[in-house]
């Protein structure tokens, strides 16, 4: 049974774990099971999402687990073996490692952007949260294996299908080049940027939310279930998502910019050829604001479809300035548009104790 409670125990150790969010997926869709191969370029940004896991002697609390999800305002207790299903996602994480047994743990979860925005947030959440948990215990899973970990939970606790991007871009954070082959099976290679190039990408790229929460919809069932069954022209869109993913690899490894635009604009028209509405009406807004502005690139985030996140690349003289010009466009577009404060991050999960 389920209580509401506050803990009255002061912690024994607190473990504070952290994961960036992913941006700029190019060649998204190919890391899934019914595309069987894929390759994708992504970048980790920061702030992302944020784990606080207090540890507290067994009995000290209401059950083995006080789960406090901040951004929804919801708190509550639950047995790893008796799991409510409240958070699914965020619940199966503690009945996938074992717990100590003689803790009680008092967790809460926060991200720093909105619900729904597209950019593998809940595959952050469920690395930062496997990795805490992971150090409260003697043997430490790599990050790669806490990626896989937390693909097969997302698989099994929400039964969807998930691609593999997301959780290996929140282990590993930076600029990444993923190879899928055989799904999901998946072989990282983070991109070695120079100082300088790293820090024009950083001023460049910008993250614009549109407003309203991203949500899986009949438009990806619809997607899902033409790939199952490849055509000619499926399989040429992949492929075109998979070449996008290589050029956007090449063009930072060039330090080319515009030809880095060039490949999100690509992977976008190629996105959008999947299925029209994949690209909504609030992004094509998003589009014609970031190329009045001088936009070198943009891309829908994640699987597309209503709401969500958009990356845009900005043009030559970015910055501060770039960003202001930008966001106050984007908000004399539409009011719900903003451009969400990020930068990019070196580091994926992070892990640290006291």
């Amino acid at each position: 049974m389920m209580r509401h409670v506050e803990p009255a125990h002061r912690p024994r150790r607190i473990v504070r774990a952290s994961t960036p969010i992913r941006v700029c997926d190019n060649g998204g869709w190919t890391d899934t099971r019914f595309a069987r191969h894929g390759k994708v370029f992504n970048i980790g940004v920061a702030p992302g999402v944020e784990i606080e896991i207090r540890i507290h002697r067994r009995g000290a609390l209401a059950d083995r687990v006080l789960l406090h999800v901040v951004d929804y305002g919801d708190r509550y207790a639950f047995a790893p073996s008796a799991l409510p299903g409240r958070h699914p996602l965020l619940e199966a994480a503690f009945d996938a490692l074992p717990l100590p047994d003689d803790a009680s743990l008092e967790v809460a979860v926060r991200s720093a952007v909105p619900a729904g925005c597209s950019t593998g947030t809940s595959a952050s959440v469920t690395v930062a949260l496997l990795g805490g948990l992971d150090a409260l215990t003697p043997g430490r899973l790599d990050r790669s294996a806490l990626a896989a970990a937390a693909h097969r939970i997302e698989a099994e606790a929400l039964g969807v299908e998930p691609g593999v991007q997301d959780q290996l871009c929140a282990a590993f954070g930076g600029v990444n080049f993923i190879d899928v082959s055989p799904y999901p099976r998946a072989r990282v290679s983070q991109l070695q940027v120079p100082r300088r190039v790293w820090a024009e990408l950083d001023d460049r790229m910008l993250l614009a939310y549109l407003g309203r929460a991203h949500a899986s919809s009949e438009v990806h069932e619809h997607v899902i279930a033409a790939m199952r069954t490849p055509t000619t022209e499926s399989e040429r869109l992949l492929d075109e998502l998979r070449a996008c993913a290589e050029d956007a690899r090449d063009a930072v490894l060039a330090a080319d910019l515009r030809a880095l635009g060039r490949a999100m604009r690509r992977n976008h028209d190629a996105q959008e050829s999947l299925h029209p509405a994949l690209v909504s009406d609030d992004a094509r807004t998003v589009i014609d604001v970031a190329r009045a502005c001088g936009a070198l690139g943009w891309k829908v985030n994640g699987a597309g479809g209503p709401g969500g996140s958009m990356t845009i690349l900005a043009g030559a003289g970015a910055g501060a300035g770039a960003r202001d010009e930008l966001a106050a466009s984007l908000q004399a577009a539409d009011r719900r548009f903003e451009v969400l404060p990020t930068k990019l991050s070196r580091s994926g999960l992070r892990v640290e104790q006291r």
